[in-house]
């Protein structure tokens, strides 16, 4: 079965264009070195009642939006060797400091997922 990694991130509405080419670089590199598919998406309808929603979870502040990114692979082992390879990519390194972050990183949530339905 396919397995994801999974991460919900607070973009500052001002960051967002520089999010955005982060995200488009992140897609070439996982996609180049080996990736299934990788997306990402913008908060839209994430007001859940009686659950714990999105913005909740990761302390969503004013001039803020929720992204939702995912990166699908073909196992666990197949997601190690692919994100080793892009750490290892010289063109990521650039975004590695986490003052060139667009977004806080002690707010991400962050996870590896096994896929156990899938159609």
């Amino acid at each position: 079965m396919r397995y994801v990694d999974g991460f919900v991130l607070a973009i500052p509405k001002k960051k967002f264009k520089a999010y955005t080419a982060m995200a488009k670089l992140g897609a070439r590199l996982w996609r180049k070195h080996g990736a299934v598919n990788y997306w990402e998406s913008v908060s839209d309808d994430v007001s859940a009642k009686g659950s714990v929603s999105f913005p909740r979870s990761v302390k969503l502040k004013r001039g803020e939006v929720v992204v939702l990114s995912c990166i699908e692979f073909k196992s666990r082992a197949h997601r190690d060797q692919v994100n080793k390879k892009v750490m290892n990519d010289p063109q990521i390194k650039k975004f590695m400091d986490e003052k060139n972050m667009p977004f806080d990183m002690k707010r991400m949530l962050y996870g590896g997922f096994k896929t156990f339905v899938a159609r």
